[in-house]
């Protein structure tokens, strides 16, 4: 009986470290984000996203599939950094759904001299390779 309660304890340990490693992970992947955008690099900020076909946007203007047709929408409606402004970023839950991905539920704001932006967004990660990115963003 011993035995069996120390082995679930060292698999909740691990299962615990491994949800707050990733999470950090992801994390981080916003906060470099975040800085990317503030210095006017958005090829830069495009690598939080799944360099696919599959990725999924959605916006205001609607659904855009693929990373490359993202990265041309981003391009097209933020041309210059008066456009672009300065991002933050407030999360307001990060969640693991499985192994594999997790939801994060936040709030944008940009502060520009051409006027202010904000809304809420919805990112989908997921583990590819090794690595966590967004596959489906609904930005609003």
């Amino acid at each position: 009986m011993k035995q069996l309660l120390l082995i679930t304890a060292i698999l909740l340990s691990i299962t615990a470290t491994a949800q707050n490693n990733d999470e950090q992970t992801i994390r981080n992947i916003l906060k470099r984000q975040n800085a990317d955008w503030n210095a006017g690099n958005i090829d830069a900020f495009m690598k939080g996203y799944w360099e696919s076909d599959s990725l999924m946007f959605i916006g205001k203007s609607g659904i855009t599939y693929g990373w490359q047709n993202t990265l041309n929408n981003y391009k097209k409606n933020y041309p210059d950094t008066a456009t672009m402004g300065k991002l933050h970023f407030d999360i307001i839950s990060v969640k693991r759904l499985s192994v594999l991905y997790f939801s994060v539920v936040g709030k944008w704001h940009l502060t520009r001299s051409v006027g202010d932006a904000q809304g809420h967004f919805t990112l989908l990660f997921k583990k590819v390779n090794k690595q966590w990115v967004i596959v489906s963003d609904h930005s609003s």
